[in-house]
């Protein structure tokens, strides 16, 4: 029964991992010009249906408490879309030197220029007992933040396919994700309260979505003949990832929690989940419009889908002795 218990906890997490493996069965179903039509069903339907189901499921009137929180708020974005992509390009300066495989060193840099997500930074700030106002705000002004800068730094660090104008990237990114958040939006105005009671599972509406996703973008790979991945190149990433956000969760934690930052310690546990966590629902959807045609799309999405259960598995393990934390600071530092 716990076996059951905890697939059911991380059904997420085994379903990347049965899609890859359905991709690779049988790559043809979901590949360009197949039987899915993933360039219709996903590039336009799946992503827009994502970025609705954000919109009608933001609580902006949450939004509003933590507005004023500006020292907080700037701290969180200049980390997660400044300095996370400046130390990871510098970074890869030197592991560009190793033998690692190039495609997967440039999906290192893709995750360090993806927003904070919606979700698993304000779960973990909620279960610590952290500033949550200041987690939802982060995380869904990131995203929002993260629609125009994300492309930007993508496009700035990496260049995308020369087949794809610029101009051409931005009216799908607002047709397909700023149109469908402001209808959603609008949407939740009306149907708040029948929203509020129900409840819908809007979490789990896009997660099935993104699945689909992950499988087409992973069928394309398998069904090109040219594209290999060496073992090793994949576990020196693993390792890289997890030493990432170590690192950075560390040196947040050093830098809100001086006296003279002014934070309290319920805000330096929102500031270090919300400036090192990186959205995948967001981040793959991106990464399929900015580099449509790319034949190793797949292989810049593995650090994102590696990270994306690593910082889930990471903050999940140190709640504990955070909370542990927060119960003997809280007193000790001062509300700004």
């Amino acid at each position: 029964m716990g076996l059951v218990a905890r697939a059911r906890k991380e059904w997420f997490i085994i379903g990347i991992v049965l899609v890859i493996a359905c991709a690779k069965l049988a790559p043809s179903a979901g590949a360009k010009g197949g039987p899915l039509r993933p360039e219709i069903t996903i590039t336009y339907v799946a992503v827009s249906v994502i970025f609705f189901n954000s919109g009608l499921s933001l609580k902006t009137e949450e939004l509003a408490s933590a507005l004023m929180h500006v020292k907080l708020h700037f701290f969180v974005q200049t980390f997660t879309l400044v300095f996370f992509p400046i130390a990871i390009w510098l970074l890869l300066k030197v592991l560009a030197l190793t033998a690692i495989n190039e495609w997967l060193l440039r999906g290192l840099q893709t995750v360090a220029c993806m927003p904070p997500p919606v979700s698993s930074a304000v779960i973990l700030t909620k279960a610590v007992g952290g500033n949550e106002a200041a987690a939802i705000f982060n995380s869904a002004f990131g995203s929002f933040l993260g629609i125009v800068v994300t492309p930007l730094l993508l496009l700035v660090f990496l260049g995308s396919s020369s087949s794809v104008p610029f101009s051409s990237i931005f009216s799908q990114l607002f047709m397909t994700v700023v149109v469908p958040l402001i209808v959603g939006q609008v949407c939740r105005r009306f149907l708040r309260e029948c929203l509020d009671r129900r409840k819908p599972p809007f979490g789990t509406v896009s997660s099935v979505v993104l699945l689909m996703i992950i499988y087409t973008t992973f069928c394309d790979t398998f069904s090109n003949p040219n594209i290999e991945l060496d073992h090793l190149s994949l576990l020196v990433v693993v390792f890289i990832l997890f030493s990432i956000q170590l690192s950075f969760m560390a040196l947040i934690f050093f830098l809100s929690t001086r006296k003279s930052s002014g934070f309290t310690a319920a805000d330096s546990v929102a500031i270090m989940f919300c400036a090192t966590h990186k959205s995948l629902t967001l981040g793959i959807p991106m990464l399929k419009i900015v580099f449509e045609g790319y034949e190793h799309l797949s292989l810049i999405s593995v650090p994102l889908l590696i990270y994306h259960p690593a910082q889930i598995l990471l903050g999940s393990i140190l709640v504990p002795s955070i909370k542990a934390w927060m119960s003997g600071r809280q007193k000790t530092l001062t509300p700004v």
